[in-house]
């Protein structure tokens, strides 16, 4: 059930009814109402799947008591480590064991031992790296003593399975969302319309922008050694727009929904194609995903305490393994090798805590400057985009030859052709909006917003009713 169907269009509001008009009388008859709306969302994708969520959350749950309850450290270590290698199990399997098994067949094959590989016929679990997540930070942070786990099954099942979040983020922490599960909520009229503007200002960024650069970039990159300069560039650009418009545009419709029941999400966006360098494109972009990696990975290694050289291995280590997290394949290890290439002189230079403010520009010359760094930082990372997008490494590196190699700037047919022109001033105005909305979550409230609203809806309508391209990226992951 996707958020841009017409089936949650309907599920959405009956859901919004219910809540509010026949379970509003407490906090438990909310929350369980939720957790029943919740596990039905996600069995409508395979029921199947709801048990090893259903698994994930009892042993998350169970495990986080008894780590807490058990004074002596040998027992907290066995609850925590039972716990960590259990869901950490269930992940490698159904994500990376085929991944392993034919690299492994592949190198053996490659120096003459022949070997065919034992691969398990299992589908990924839709959301399975994002409620995994959510019980780990959860049990590492019981561990540490960081917070009291949480005695109310209902509640913390809500926690890990709160639909909006469920199947792609943001990655939510337990001090944050938990807290505000076990108070009950009252409507708020005005937090509600702040909701509705956001989930129609997401559907904006996926049906409109992510969508239609979906239709143009996957022609590009399908056809790429036809291709010439120009459209290879295009096809990067349009994916670096559409993967951005698709995620973020999701993550504001969960952030959306979640007003309209009376609970605040994380912010998982802010405006990442306005950074500087990429440090500050890394606080922007996936902030719920990066955070996670920072306060868990990262500073357990010792993040940038030591010297320069475990600092590299630390920031190579995150970035590899927040690569590895969005999939099992070679490109994506890649694409966060690149990143940490990228990251490598900001550290070296101590310059990685520069740009905390959001970007301005004026008439003078230091915006001159932050704009051509601002343009850098763009391009390094559509550079890296085409990594995550393209099949194999190989086909990365013919794509970035051959942008390098033809030398030729003319606009080219595409079978699928709809709106080419268009389509760039389209994107062109996306970005003016997004730069005039840098201090707010959705650019549709205050001034005009009768207007705004009825542009937006017209426009959502208008290209949705075409669009070849319905699932968000990051389902897959």
């Amino acid at each position: 059930m996707f958020f841009n169907s017409l089936t949650f269009a309907i599920f959405l509001p009956i859901v919004f009814v219910l809540y509010w008009f026949v379970f509003s009388k407490s906090k438990s008859s909310q929350n369980a109402f939720l957790v029943v709306v919740s596990y039905y969302f996600y069995s409508c994708w395979d029921f199947r799947f709801l048990f090893l969520l259903l698994f994930s959350t009892l042993l998350c749950y169970f495990t986080a008591i008894q780590i807490e309850k058990n004074t002596q450290d040998h027992k907290r270590k066995f609850w925590f480590w039972l716990s960590i290698i259990f869901n950490l199990g269930f992940l490698a399997i159904f994500k990376y064991y085929n991944f392993f098994a034919a690299s492994f067949s592949d190198a053996l094959n490659d120096i003459g031992i022949e070997s065919s590989p034992l691969l398990l016929n299992v589908i990924l679990p839709v959301g399975i790296s994002f409620y995994t997540f959510h019980g780990l930070s959860y049990v590492i942070d019981i561990y540490y003593k960081r917070i009291h786990s949480e005695k109310n099954i209902i509640d913390y099942a809500l926690f890990v399975s709160y639909f909006p979040l469920l199947v792609a983020g943001p990655i939510e922490r337990a001090t944050h969302l938990l807290p505000q599960v076990k108070l009950k909520r009252n409507f708020d009229y005005e937090k509600a319309k702040e909701g509705v503007y956001q989930i129609i200002w997401g559907l904006v960024k996926k049906v409109v922008i992510a969508d239609t650069c979906a239709t143009y970039a996957n022609a590009i990159f399908d056809n790429y050694t036809s291709m010439n300069s120009l459209s290879l560039i295009l096809g990067a650009v349009y994916f670096a727009f559409q993967i951005y418009g698709d995620f973020s545009g999701y993550s504001d419709m969960a952030l959306g929904m979640s007003k309209l029941f009376g609970l605040d999400l994380l912010r998982n966006f802010n405006y990442p194609y306005f950074s500087r360098d990429i440090a500050e494109f890394w606080r922007r972009w996936h902030i719920s995903l990066s955070s996670w990696f920072r306060d868990y990975l990262y500073i357990p290694l010792g993040g940038s305490r030591g010297n320069k050289l475990k600092q590299v291995r630390n920031v190579f280590i995150i970035f590899v393994v927040s690569g590895f997290w969005h999939g099992a394949n070679w490109t994506f290890l890649a694409w966060g090798f690149i990143n940490a290439l990228y990251f490598l002189p900001s550290l070296l230079l101590g310059t990685n805590r520069n740009n905390m403010e959001t970007a301005e520009l004026h008439w003078d010359i230091n915006s001159i400057k932050t704009f051509f760094d601002i343009l850098a930082t763009f391009m390094l990372s559509c550079l890296a985009w085409i990594f995550f997008r393209a099949n194999t490494i190989s086909i990365a590196f013919d794509y970035i030859r051959r942008i390098f190699t033809d030398h030729t700037f003319s606009f080219q047919y595409l079978v699928n052709e709809r709106y080419s022109n268009e389509l760039l001033l389209m994107v062109l105005a996306f970005v003016i909006v997004e730069w005039n909305s840098r201090y707010q979550i959705e650019p549709i409230s205050g001034k005009y917003s009768g207007l705004k609203l009825t542009v937006c809806l017209l426009a959502i309508i208008a290209l949705g009713t075409y669009s070849d391209y319905k699932e968000f990226i990051y389902f897959q992951f």
